[in-house]
């Protein structure tokens, strides 16, 4: 059975009608969790931290969704082998 788990991040947009960061070097990575209901919390408690400023966004992104194992891995991924 694989993990699911979920990258909480966000920072200032470009424009708050489009997901383009303003400066990728200063999205706030808030963590990685183990089920989308942590996620959902950390997500919610980040997000309100910014409600004054329409131009802060925060998202979660389904981490487990980007890997499936069954799937030959990339020749990058093997370097390490």
């Amino acid at each position: 059975m694989s993990q699911r788990l979920h990258l909480v991040f966000g920072g200032e947009l470009v424009d708050p009608s489009k997901n383009v960061f303003k400066d990728v070097n200063a999205i706030d990575i808030v963590g990685m969790y183990p089920n989308y209901a942590l996620a959902f919390n950390a997500w919610k408690k980040a997000a309100q931290h910014s409600v004054d400023d329409a131009h802060m966004r925060y998202f979660i992104a389904h981490i487990h969704r980007l890997r499936d194992e069954a799937e030959v891995a990339s020749s990058t991924e093997e370097m390490g082998d």
